[in-house]
């Protein structure tokens, strides 16, 4: 086994001017992500000088048999921590050979949204609060537990020490490093109230950039996971009862929100909010009826509701920014298993442009 670590760990940039670029995109369901390893000639660090790529749409969900064939376009680089050196991993959506982005192809939309200038001109920040469940490989359990039953109730895992409380910190060290290797902005993690559950944070990061950086970050987490032989869950609510379920907070300002007077701005961005709430909540992931119940730091999910400090609302404002009278907020809805170009550009189609 020696021989094939150094061989997988071996250096090309003694050797060669070419480069792997790894091509990343998301699959048919939404949450499966592919990706395939290409060569180029040298060094590349502007996506609109990669050359686009095509892959086989009918085995992921995305086109018919007879007519397969989807084009990858690059949008976005990032270095790439597994072959380091010069070696790169490109986010890409897909499009039809006429060049129609594909149905799947959330990027796109997204994308619109943030060029419209009214929308440009805010310069809309997110940071997203991406939880998740380490699951063992051969049961739907999360590891830690004891396969068919359960560990203590939650209280002493959140942001726990020691062996029986903080599960998977290897995996978690070791994504939040390549995260940050790749050009990432990652700003932070902690383990979850849940045993086994463990969140990152990548933000403040602006408009698109925001769902490219997270999507990356979720493909850097399933590639370290797989190394490990562990699964990630993002289903909002992988253990029913009495535990708590996962989501994908999103804070949010604007520059108006930023600014002197920005909390009466965001008060005006709430009720905005309010008014499209089932809209939202149809698009901030599946199954998250199963998670937004009004207990365990939840709203419920048919209603909306918005408070200071309140982790059982809908929105919360955070007390700085009371003090303050300008900052940002927090949308507590989405799922963990949402679509981060969605809830993004959604959130600034309703907010600026409503």
């Amino acid at each position: 086994m020696s021989l094939l670590s150094d061989l997988v760990h071996l250096s090309l940039c003694h050797s060669t001017e070419k480069i792997i670029a790894e091509y990343i995109w998301i699959g048919g369901s939404g949450m499966d992500i592919r990706s395939k390893a290409r060569t180029l000639p040298g060094t590349v660090s502007d996506p609109s000088k990669l050359p686009n790529w095509n892959y086989d749409g009918s085995s992921t969900g995305q086109a018919a048999g007879d007519d397969s064939e989807v084009i990858l376009y690059p949008q976005a680089i990032f270095k790439d921590p597994f072959r380091k050196g010069s070696n790169i991993l490109v986010i890409c959506d897909a499009y039809t050979p006429a060049g129609d982005p594909i149905p799947t192809n959330k990027r796109h939309k997204a994308a619109k949204i943030f060029s419209d200038p009214k929308v440009s001109s805010e310069e809309p920040w997110y940071g997203i609060e991406q939880e998740y469940t380490l699951m063992q490989k051969d049961v739907n359990w999360p590891i830690g537990w004891p396969v068919g039953g359960f560990p203590g109730p939650q209280g002493p895992y959140y942001c726990g020490v020691g062996a029986d409380k903080a599960i998977g910190r290897d995996i978690v060290d070791a994504h939040y490093k390549a995260c940050l290797y790749a050009g990432i902005g990652i700003s932070g993690v902690n383990g979850e109230v849940m045993p086994g559950q463990w969140e990152f944070q990548v933000g403040p990061v602006e408009g698109i950039s925001s769902g490219d950086q997270v999507w990356v970050a979720r493909y850097l987490l399933e590639r370290i996971a797989e190394i490990s032989g562990v699964i990630v869950s993002f289903d909002p609510k992988p253990v029913p009862g009495d535990w708590n379920g996962a989501g994908a907070h999103c804070n949010y300002s604007t520059k108006s929100m930023r600014n002197d007077g920005g909390l009466e701005v965001i008060k005006k961005a709430i009720a905005k909010l309010q008014v499209k709430h089932k809209e939202h909540i149809s698009a901030y992931g599946e199954g998250n009826e199963r998670r937004l119940t009004g207990k365990h730091e939840t709203a419920d999910i048919n209603t909306f509701s918005w408070g200071v400090a309140n982790r059982g609302a809908s929105v919360r404002v955070g007390r700085d920014t009371e003090k303050e009278g300008k900052g940002y907020f927090e949308d507590r809805r989405p799922a963990s298993n949402m679509d981060p170009y969605v809830v993004t550009s959604m959130i600034a189609e309703t907010t600026i442009l409503g």
